[in-house]
């Protein structure tokens, strides 16, 4: 019997390596986990979205706007996840770029989590945290203008 190239025995490896990293980003994945709980009551959903790779938390009550990943977690605070948002280095004066996907870049931030674990949030402090000059994010800005590249 012929199997089609895209049967589930072709794909155990990659589904495989996905589970070890949400394993390996699961001290990641709790905290964002409890915000988006914490959230349910004032007015947050939470839903599992296969192409982010993570349970997206939308219509968080609290913050200014935009999204931040914890982990497998997607927590911002809009309706929807794809959006045009603008990058970091447009927002920074950097140069003229435009919008990209808020869910692209998400997304992007999900595969750092889930390569280095408990090491991301370190290391992403480490490189400048929240800015133009962090490597992860124009990472995460270039995987969402062009769908490649979402490592530094």
């Amino acid at each position: 019997m012929l199997r089609h190239p895209d049967s589930s025995a072709t794909r155990w490896p990659q589904q495989s390596l996905l589970a070890l990293g949400m394993l390996w980003t699961l001290p990641n994945s709790l905290p964002g986990l409890l915000l988006g709980v914490a959230g349910v009551p004032f007015g947050a959903r939470m839903r599992w979205q296969p192409r982010e790779r993570a349970l997206v938390v939308r219509r968080w009550p609290w913050g200014r706007g935009g999204a931040l990943t914890l982990g497998n977690v997607i927590v911002h605070t809009g309706e929807r996840l794809d959006v045009p948002c603008l990058t970091y280095a447009h927002r920074a004066g950097c140069g003229i770029e435009p919008p990209v996907s808020l869910a692209d870049h998400e997304r992007a931030h999900v595969y750092q989590y889930m390569l280095l674990g408990p090491l991301f949030l370190p290391l992403y402090l480490l490189c400048g945290g929240i800015s133009a000059r962090n490597p992860f994010e124009r990472a995460a800005d270039r995987y969402a203008r062009s769908g490649r590249g979402w490592w530094p």
